[in-house]
This record gives C-alpha cells, structure tokens and sequence, in this order.
C-alpha cells in the first residue's frame, strides 16, 4: 500500500502448522495506525492463531512481520509491553472481585503507581461497575465480564489492542455497547485489530480481511469488498415455511441459504428472479409474505468467495 498512512502491524508470508496441519498459510497483512481491522472467519480459520502470533503468544513457522515497529521473530516480549490483548475466555479471575482483578492487572501491566487510581475509576465507570466493585466476577452478567476484560487490558493504555472474539456468547445489546466503546477507543488514537465470527459486526470495522482455512481470501473496506466481490443480486424472501421453501429453490437450481428467519438467494436479475421464484413457491403451496432487492450483507459476500474459493 502507498496511501501514506502509518503502519501499526505488517506481515509477510505468516504462516503456521500443526505437524501436518496447516492453521495459517501465508497470509499479508497491513495495518494502519488508528484503525479498528476486522479478521472474519468461521470458527477454525486460523483467526486466532494469526492473533497469538501477532500478540507474541506463539512462533511462526514461517514468515516475517512488525507490531508497533517490533519484530514479531525476535522481540517478542517487546511485542507484549506495547500491546493489550482480550482473549475470547476474558482472562479475568472469578474468585477475585471486580476491584482486585484491576489492581491485578494493573501490576501485570506494571501501571505507574500514580496512574493506579485514575486508571481504576476510569475502568470501574467505563464498565458501568462503580456500584458493583466488590463483587466477585463470577457473579457478573457476561456482558459487564466483558467490559471488565476491555478495562484490565487496556489499564496500561497501549497503542495497539488485539481483541479475539471478543463478543462471543455475549447478547446482541452487549455487542453493540461493546463496539461503541471500541469506536471510542479508535477514534482516540488506538489501533485495533478484532477476531470475529459474526459476519454483522464487519461494518463496525474500517477495513477486514476475510480468512478461510488458514488463507485471506479478500480483504478491503466492507463497501469495496460489497461492490468487488458482489456482482450478483440478492433477493431477500419471507415465506410461510422458511425450510420448505429453501428446498424447492435449491432443488430447482437457485443459489440460497437461510439468513436468520428469511431466504438470501443470489441471482443474476432481482427482478426476472422474483416472478421464476413466485411461481416456484405457488406451485409449492408456500405463501411468500415479502420478497424484495437487497443490499448484499458480507455475509453474502463470504458465501460467494468461499463457493468459487
């Protein structure tokens, strides 16, 4: 890339494997300083191998690369002081209380001490955990355990931060509270690079990268990687029978999958599609309820790559 940008993560040729297996083959990355990058992928893609090589935690078995000007081959304990990392399991203690995991991690970090104080409050507000100091995390609802994860790694304000699934589990109004405070953070000057399986949150991302088995199969903004890889249409259809309805299409040779309590079928011409489909489903005795054009979600646009990958 030439656009000029500063680089906070650059890699080259990463790759890792497991005796025969290979978790991660080759990839390229950039990443540019204070942007929020989106690794998406199905759960055992390579998303969070990439990420324990990128954080120091594990060695490549081939390839080259910096994070926040360190290398990644051989300073890696350097890596670790300039970076925050959250794991998917949280790394929080349950048998510690909300106020002694900050202090814990705040040693970890080695947090100056007369930074401790202001730190904590800013983590206990930022968490919504004031009131709720002294009780003992395991106590806590998963979404407030997330936002206690957020606050202890990133007490020591790194510039970098590695988010690894990080809304995994948690409920849909904790994951959009969660990606309003990685907005802040961003926006703010840090950089962040953020696992995920949920192919929704890509729009929360400036740009991603999209990883199936263990290779980068695109990568862009989510509006280039939408009219790049997109050059079909997509009907959205709401039936009577959502399951009867897919197998009449799929049998009559139209590319659809469920998407949540509706159909997403791929088709060349929305509009010649949408009376071949109607027909399809009358003779069917499926009762289409809605049927219109919509924008293709990245959803859509990994189920592309990966069936011509």
């Amino acid at each position: 890339m030439t656009d000029g940008a500063e680089t906070a993560v650059e890699v080259r040729g990463l790759s890792r494997t497991f005796g025969t297996f290979v978790a991660v083959d080759a990839i390229d990355l950039r990443i540019r300083k204070g942007e929020i990058f989106g690794f998406l992928g199905p759960n055992g893609a390579g998303k969070s191998t990439t990420i324990r090589m990128l954080c120091g935690l594990l060695m490549p078995t081939a390839g080259s690369g910096t994070v926040g000007g360190c290398d990644i081959l051989t300073q890696s304990e350097s890596i670790k002081k300039r970076i925050g990392y959250m794991s998917q399991k949280f790394s929080l203690y349950d048998d510690l209380t909300v106020e002694e995991n900050i202090a814990f991690f705040g040693g970890v970090y080695q947090v100056a001490k007369a930074k401790k104080g202001t730190r904590k409050a800013w983590v206990l507000e930022m968490a919504g955990l004031a009131e709720e100091r002294a009780a003992l995390t395991r106590t806590l609802a998963k979404g407030f355990k997330q936002r206690l994860a957020l606050g202890c790694a990133i007490l020591h304000e790194p510039p970098l931060l590695f988010l690894d699934e990080p809304t995994s589990g948690v409920d849909p109004l904790s994951r959009r509270k969660f990606w309003s405070l990685i907005r802040e953070l961003a926006d703010g000057g840090t950089t962040i690079f953020v696992t995920t399986h949920y192919m929704e949150e890509a729009d929360y991302c400036d740009r991603l990268a999209l990883i199936y088995r263990g290779r980068i199969i695109a990568e862009g903004t989510p509006t280039e990687l939408r009219q790049r890889h997109m050059k079909r249409e997509i009907l959205e259809i709401e039936t009577d029978s959502t399951i009867g309805a897919l197998e009449v299409l799929l049998a009559s040779g139209i590319d659809c999958a469920v998407f949540g309590s509706t159909l997403h079928c791929t088709v060349e011409d929305a509009a010649a599609s949408d009376r071949t489909i109607r027909r399809l489903l009358d003779t069917s005795a499926i009762t289409v309820d809605r049927m219109e054009r919509v924008m293709p979600s990245l959803e859509d646009v990994f189920v592309t790559l990966i069936e011509v990958s």
